[in-house]
């Protein structure tokens, strides 16, 4: 069937290289632990620790961590082999067809977007909490997303955060991760002065019970921090721009996952030292536990570190949105419109803009609370079909080719998938109803556009040779 019509090994000559390379591992690390250290380390420790695991917080983080390295593994093989724009969705291309790929495509558009709304509306909250501090007080019509009860009617600054990050993608690529690599250094800074201060005042004490609520509550904690980790995905996005592909996407991929959960460790150390936990239930946990230390003033560090933290996550989110909307539309899924390459900056403007525009409205005037956990199905489902990927990647031509190779295949592509089918199936009917429903939206515009307009549906032979023509 022509739906499930495949890319070849012979059209990753043509496609490669359509946008400029310039980043190296060092790069895709610091993208890595932008897009995972941000409302995890500075909102759900505290949750987690207070309603379901206690100190014992570290070994959910160590099972959730231990449950993205499986996918991890998978992802590293793939970006390695397949150094194309697009992520899952250009691997799916390659070994399952373009059904599936079209499929993966707009689950990830889900993800993404939904992601980086949710993150935009964080980090207007926490903001509009940091100007509090100094006594300026935005006004309620513009501090919030639509809602005639609280009398707000546009989340202005989610907005232009939105709008300013987009202007920050549209300047090209190495400008991006440079801007980037800034915000991480100060969050990272942040983040161990509190370790480092905050370890003085740990009383052991406090880690006694240490599963107050059981293995099950570590479980359950596990399956709630584990949206702390979405994103490292986001990395594989950017294959497109790095130097060395083949040897840097696995290196960033892989070590901004192992920082991430050494960080995600210490800090749980130190909150839970320092906070008992059944008093973590906070919006602000690392800011609280400061405060608990009469250290008002680093509280307010904590502030800038969590700012900087979500800016980072916003950015990789709405950087791999416009890579994957740039591939799809390359591939002729979506109009053309979106994959053209600006001439100077070396980047998919249009893509750019288009998302900029969809996630400042999504962000400003939609309240996104029952929304969120869709990030979650989104990113299960990818990471589930990308490591049954590699089985069927081994058996085709491209499999021969790989630099970087997934340890006792298929043990371990089986085990990522059912750790993610497992957890997909503890999340809410309601989070099942929303993400069915958006894929049968997405049948029904590849039924209605996309398979008419694809490229393999356009003289296949030339077009692969040929795909600059879409640029």
């Amino acid at each position: 069937m022509d739906i499930f019509r495949k890319k070849t090994v012979e059209s990753l000559d043509g496609t490669a290289g359509k946008l400029n390379r310039t980043l190296g591992a060092l790069d895709l690390t610091a993208l890595g632990v932008g897009a995972v250290i941000g409302t995890g380390i500075f909102v759900l420790t505290g949750v987690a620790a207070a309603m379901y695991a206690g100190p014992g917080l570290i070994i959910s983080f160590i099972i959730a961590a231990l449950t993205c390295v499986l996918s991890a593994l998978c992802y590293a093989e793939f970006a390695s082999t397949v150094p194309v724009s697009g992520s899952a969705y250009a691997y799916s291309y390659f070994v399952f067809g373009e059904i599936i790929a079209w499929i993966l495509g707009w689950d990830l558009i889900l993800e993404y977007g939904v992601a980086a709304a949710t993150v935009a509306s964080g980090w207007s909250s926490y903001f509009t909490g940091f100007l509090d501090g100094f006594g300026l007080h935005l006004p309620a019509a513009i501090s919030g997303a639509y809602d005639a009860s609280k009398g707000s009617i546009i989340d202005l600054p989610a907005v232009l955060i939105t709008l300013a990050i987009t202007y920050v993608l549209s300047k090209g690529t190495k400008k991006t991760a440079r801007f980037n690599g800034i915000m991480v250094v100060v969050k990272m800074a942040v983040i161990l002065l509190f370790i480092g201060v905050g370890a003085f005042y740990v009383k052991p004490a406090n880690w006694s019970p240490f599963l107050p609520f059981g293995f099950s509550g570590v479980i359950s904690g596990a399956a709630t921090v584990f949206v702390a980790y979405i994103g490292f995905d986001a990395v594989s996005t950017a294959a497109e721009e790095v130097k060395r592909p083949q040897r840097d996407m696995p290196i960033g991929i892989i070590a901004s996952l192992v920082i991430c959960t050494l960080l995600y460790i210490a800090v749980s150390l130190v909150l839970t030292g320092i906070v008992p936990y059944y008093s973590l239930n906070v919006g602000d946990p690392v800011a609280y536990a400061l405060r608990f230390m009469d250290k008002n003033f680093l509280a307010g560090f904590i502030s800038i570190g969590a700012i900087a933290g979500m800016t980072t996550v916003l950015l990789v989110m709405l950087f791999g949105m416009t890579r994957l909307l740039f591939a799809i539309s390359r591939d002729g899924l979506l109009t053309s419109k979106l994959s053209t390459v600006s001439s100077k900056a070396q980047t998919p403007t249009k893509s750019i803009w288009v998302t900029g525009a969809i996630i400042a409205i999504l962000s400003g005037f939609v309240p996104l609370s029952k929304l969120a956990s869709l990030t979650s199905i989104g990113s299960l489902f990818a990471f589930a079909v990308v490591s049954l990927g590699i089985i069927a990647l081994r058996k085709s031509d491209l499999g021969k080719k790989s630099s970087f190779r997934v340890p006792w295949v298929p043990v371990i592509p089986l085990l990522s998938a059912a750790a993610c089918v497992y957890l997909m199936t503890n999340l809410h009917l309601f989070t099942w109803m929303g993400f069915l429903i958006w894929m049968l939206i997405g049948l029904i515009i590849y039924f209605l556009y996309g398979k008419k307009h694809s490229l393999l549906n356009q003289n296949p032979v030339e077009k692969r040779e040929h795909p600059e023509r879409k640029l």
